[in-house]
């Protein structure tokens, strides 16, 4: 649609003004489109007037959590990494002025990539003579990102270095706790978990910016079916890299697993590379040891749980409507998940 008008979110001519000013480079009128996913936040893709394409993100309307949808972090980790082989959409410009529309926003430069939601997704953008191909790059990219040194690319106050796993144990440990009265669930696994992560957390090393949510539905899949940008950095932070590896991992399926990923899993038609396979190319890119990965495996699982749990205890307070959905299946989810933490830390 045109943008000559209001869209939620965005009063258009006051963008387009500080667009005309900020990013010269497009060129008015503008074609705004609307584009889905991104965890609400308020995505439009613009069309200049000679066709060049950018798309500009802002938070979702409404009360936010003090850090939810932190577009200054996005813009930050867009524009740092831009010149390293991690690949990202080009930083065009980040208005930190929220009286121009109501909120901080941000330009990129247009991917022409596909995230990866689902296993028809999957077919549809990668076909099964690139999925090994695909799978690599996708790991290849986590690997180019925990080598880069965050203090070399401007990004040492981007969160607290040290400890990442014990602080991450804290904070959801606090999650189950609160929740356990609204959810009337609680269960002994989580509290064990808890401090057995505490008391055997590893050796951190030299902290990396760690993506926090690094998955098939967080990259664009371009025309060759590989990785053409990573997106979604908005929880992004310094810490320990295997624990976003790790979580990276979690939903690749494996000949080892008592269970078969979903039919409607990204990662479930045939073609990529085992998770074993996967984890081994990884720690040849990047020379790490990956001796104590089952750690990190266990620590996600659980951390998995405590979120289900606490959408759960919102649901079971009333705070959140239950029309259209599952209960039975989140109660389910989060033993499922405590019960995979288990297996992981017993392995070690």
């Amino acid at each position: 649609m045109s943008g000559a008008g209001q869209l939620p979110g965005y009063d258009v001519p006051a963008v387009e003004a500080w667009l005309g000013e900020h990013v010269p480079s497009l060129r008015r009128p503008l074609t705004w489109t609307q584009l889905e996913g991104g965890h609400s936040n308020l995505t439009y893709r613009l069309e200049d007037a000679g066709g060049l394409l950018a798309v500009i993100r802002r938070p979702p309307l409404g009360e936010l959590l003090p850090k939810a949808h932190d577009m200054a972090r996005e813009w930050a980790l867009i524009r740092a990494l831009g010149p390293t082989p991690v690949p990202v959409p080009a930083a065009l410009g980040f208005c930190e002025d929220p009286a121009v529309t109501g909120a901080k926003f941000y330009v990129m430069g247009h991917i022409d990539g596909h995230p990866l939601y689902n296993a028809d997704d999957t077919r549809r953008y990668v076909p099964d003579n690139r999925r090994e191909a695909m799978a690599h790059s996708f790991f290849d990219a986590l690997a180019d990102l925990h080598a880069l040194d965050p203090d070399a690319i401007g990004l040492s106050d981007l969160g607290k270095k040290e400890d990442y796993v014990g602080r991450q144990v804290k904070t959801w440990y606090r999650s189950w706790t609160a929740s356990v009265e609204h959810a009337r669930l609680d269960d002994p696994r989580a509290h064990g978990l808890h401090d057995f992560f505490l008391a055997h957390t590893p050796d951190q090393g030299p902290a990396r910016v760690v993506h926090g949510d690094y998955g098939v539905h967080n990259v664009l899949i371009g025309k060759s079916g590989v990785v053409e940008a990573v997106v979604d950095w908005e929880i992004s932070t310094l810490g320990d890299p295997l624990a976003d590896l790790a979580y990276a991992l979690n939903v690749w399926p494996d000949p080892t697993d008592a269970t078969p990923p979903a039919e409607t899993a990204a990662t479930s038609p045939p073609g990529f590379p085992s998770r074993t396979a996967l984890a081994r190319r990884y720690a040849e890119r990047t020379g790490r040891d990956l001796s104590k990965l089952d750690f990190y495996v266990g620590f996600n699982r659980w951390k998995s749980a405590c979120i289900v749990h606490g959408v759960y205890a919102r649901y079971m307070a009333g705070q959140k409507s239950t029309e259209g959905v599952d209960l039975v299946a989140l109660r389910a989810s989060i033993n499922r998940s405590l019960e995979l933490a288990e297996e992981a830390v017993g392995r070690l």
